[in-house]
């Protein structure tokens, strides 16, 4: 078994919360979400990320504004919604209770 596939699909699977949680703090350009990711050690390329922000604007837990550029074409900036709150509220409370489960089960593991 490839441990890379399976970490990349660990990734893949939390990408959304950290999106959700990113945008949470401030609106952001897709670079400036790219640059955060890196950050966070969580390598995404704009054909990753632009399908899964159209999935939250059209599940309604985003929302864009344009503004102008003076260095390009104009940007589109993402904010979160009421709903998009909501739902990475019970993401939030899901990521507790999994990693709270899946440290409880490593730990007997290791131990």
């Amino acid at each position: 078994m490839n441990t890379e596939n399976t970490k990349a699909q660990m990734r893949k699977g939390i990408l959304e919360f950290c999106i959700l949680s990113l945008i949470d703090q401030k609106e952001m350009y897709v670079s400036d979400l790219i640059d955060e990711l890196k950050k966070g050690k969580l390598d995404v390329v704009e054909g990753t990320l632009y399908p899964l922000l159209t999935r939250l604007k059209n599940a309604e837990f985003l929302s864009y504004r344009w503004e102008e550029s003076t260095g390009g074409p104009p940007r589109k900036y993402y904010q979160i919604t009421d709903k998009g709150k909501l739902f990475l509220a019970e993401l939030l409370n899901t990521w507790n209770e999994l990693t709270n489960s899946v440290n409880q089960i490593t730990q007997k593991t290791i131990n």
